[in-house]
């Protein structure tokens, strides 16, 4: 049994219960707040990236949130919707005198045109958009929605930051954003790129009075100031977290646990476990991956395991498993997992070659910002190179790869990652339309049409079973794992609670 330091013990139980509170912080201050690298967009719907949706959810918000326990709970919403009996018309009140980031109160209008922006750009909002008949204001404070069939992940896809239903000023809508018009306690001051971006507290934000709870409830800027700077490099990330220099540093390479651990009082590891699930994205669009028995034949070719345990090191970090969610959970499934970390180098090699494959070059894109994506990816190349495939490494930064994966024409595999959530339809955004890899096809739209129109719980567990098997079968992602995380915060840093996406509002600075 693993004996850990009382300090590391307490970061793990606070992870454990990511959204317990304590006692309110004080008032005032900025934070210095070191992320993986310089965003692509602060446009959180024209990007799934987590680093967009982490900075800009204090920004904009959504109709509805995560409570605690993943429940999808009213935000901007003044409550559930009300469901017709058919399951096909949502009718939905919007909170009165909710105050934007330009003075007026939010109405209907800036819902209705914000949500039909979503789903015309977000590959969430573009799957809930194909089940969509209309989307209308029903005066000042009231939309309603009405749908070709029933929607059973409807609010969780409107709660979810990652590539979120953001709510914003009508008037501020443009391809792309100029101006950042929200409600969130928070808002937008300045942008430096490769230097910061920088949020101010918005003292007219209207705060919900239930509560916190997870991503629910009550709000409040506590800090004057949210200075988001990109660091690229995880060793300056934990330099500055043990330096003081940084009040918190995300994604940290695990190796630098023992040396957070021994920082001193002044610098708090935190280990979020079963944080998400790395995962490789294919190119079905065009290229030599767009030859779905290539796929296969890689997926054989591969040892997860091998990749994990490279990444990682240290086993409590890491889970080496097939199946997309896990034992216990609703949705537990070992559909295909017989595909699953193979890492048969002849028979793979058998596959390309039955499939066609005639020696092409396989881009592998990876970023360095996260190192543990970059170190998966050599692992995967070598054992690639066994099974005679042609490999190239493309190692660019985070906003590069984000830019780059909207190109069908310039990669064929790219490394990223995700949080794990109790939704599937949440993530990864493949299962989504028009997300970076296009995939679809007939298997694909009847095995999820099944899944999302049907609203009972007990059979929508069943029918997830039938979507993995499409995911191992046709291979337009490979689920590497599940991973924990390691972070850091400044002691000074109080009220901070450890969430998939880190949020500061409640959040204050001890003097």
């Amino acid at each position: 049994m693993l004996r850990l330091p009382r300090r590391h013990l307490l970061a793990l139980l606070m992870a454990t219960l990511p959204f317990a509170t304590l006692a309110a912080p004080p008032k005032g201050g900025a934070a210095n707040l070191a992320m993986i690298g310089e965003p692509q967009s602060l446009d959180p719907m024209a990007s799934t990236a987590d680093l967009v949706g982490t900075i800009m959810q204090h920004v904009y918000e959504t109709l509805y949130t995560f409570d605690g326990k993943w429940n999808a709970v009213p935000m901007l919403a003044d409550g559930m919707p009300k469901v017709s009996a058919d399951g096909l018309t949502y009718t939905i009140n919007i909170r009165k005198g909710v105050k934007l980031h330009s003075g007026r109160d939010l109405d209907a209008q800036d819902v209705v045109a914000s949500l039909k922006r979503w789903m015309d750009m977000a590959p969430r909002g573009k799957s809930v958009g194909k089940d969509t008949v209309s989307l209308d204001a029903k005066g000042a404070l009231t939309i309603e929605w009405k749908f070709s069939a029933p929607s059973a992940s409807l609010l969780a896809q409107l709660a979810l930051p990652s590539g979120m239903a953001i709510i914003m000023a009508k008037e501020s809508i443009a391809n792309p954003l100029v101006s950042f018009i929200g409600t969130g306690p928070y808002k937008f001051k300045e942008r430096k790129p490769d230097q910061f971006v920088v949020l101010t507290r918005f003292d007219a934000y209207s705060a919900r009075t239930e509560a916190p709870s997870g991503y629910a409830g009550k709000r409040e800027a506590l800090l004057d100031e949210l200075r988001f700077t990109p660091v690229p490099n995880a060793n300056t990330r934990v330099e500055g977290a043990l330096s003081g220099q940084f009040h918190f540093a995300d994604q940290l390479n695990v190796d630098a646990l023992p040396r957070v651990e021994k920082g001193g009082p002044s610098v708090v590891p935190i280990i979020t476990p079963s944080f998400g699930f790395p995962y490789m994205v294919f190119n079905t669009k065009e290229g030599v991956l767009a030859n779905q028995g290539i796929r296969q034949a890689i997926q054989i070719a591969i040892g997860e395991g091998e990749m994990l345990t490279a990444a990682y090191g240290d086993k409590r970090f890491f889970t080496v498993e097939g199946n997309h969610f896990p034992q216990g959970t609703p949705y537990f499934s070992t559909a295909g997992n017989d595909q699953y970390n193979k890492q048969d180098a002849k028979r793979a090699k058998e596959m390309a070659d039955k499939a066609g494959y005639k020696g092409e070059t396989i881009r592998l894109l990876t970023s360095r910002q996260y190192e543990f994506h970059h170190t998966m990816v050599q692992v995967m190349a070598e054992q690639l190179r066994a099974a005679g495939f042609k490999t190239e490494m493309q190692v660019v930064d985070w906003a590069t790869l984000v830019q780059r994966r909207g190109d069908s024409k310039v990669w064929d595999i790219y490394m990223t990652h995700s949080g794990q959530f109790p939704e599937p339809m949440l993530s990864p955004p493949q299962l989504g339309e028009g997300a970076p890899g296009w995939w679809s096809s007939p298997a694909k739209a009847k095995a999820l049409g099944d899944f999302n129109h049907t609203t009972d719980p007990a059979k929508r567990a069943q029918l997830w079973s039938a979507v993995q098997q499409v995911v191992y079968t046709e291979v337009p992602y490979i689920n590497v794992g599940k991973f924990s995380s390691l972070s850091a915060r400044s002691s000074r840093l109080e009220g901070y609670t450890p969430a998939t996406w880190p949020f500061f509002w409640n959040t204050g600075l001890a003097k």
